[in-house]
């Protein structure tokens, strides 16, 4: 494993864990209603993922070229670690939807109450 292997699978898991520590963020924001809040860190999650994926892009055109990456564990890991958290970004993005849901149903029982 070259330099630039190792530098892309460093890459991947830094990345991926930014993505999924920005997803935890929108649904904490979404659990207290800061629906703001919570897009913004959707929106951060989402750019980081995407950088991600671009390293992974690079990893695997260089294993299509004459270069070939021997698979080894840290770049098993690494991989994972980024499509668990593509995963875990689509999840948060339907939580924070139905958090949304739920405001507004809120909102209109409490109206309704109050009439």
């Amino acid at each position: 494993m070259d330099i630039h292997t190792e530098e892309a699978i460093v890459k991947l898991i830094l990345h991926g864990g930014n993505t999924r520590k920005e997803a935890y963020a929108a649904i904490t924001a979404a659990e207290n209603y800061h629906f703001e809040e919570a897009t913004s860190h959707l929106r951060e999650a989402e750019a980081q993922f995407l950088e991600g994926h671009a390293w992974q892009t690079k990893l695997v055109s260089r294993r299509s070229s004459d270069k070939e990456i021997t698979p080894s564990f840290l770049l098993v890991h690494g991989q994972d670690h980024l499509m668990t958290a593509q995963a875990e970004l689509n999840l948060a993005k339907q939580i924070v939807r139905q958090y949304e849901k739920q405001s507004k149903l809120e909102a209109r029982i409490t109206k309704l109450e109050n009439n």
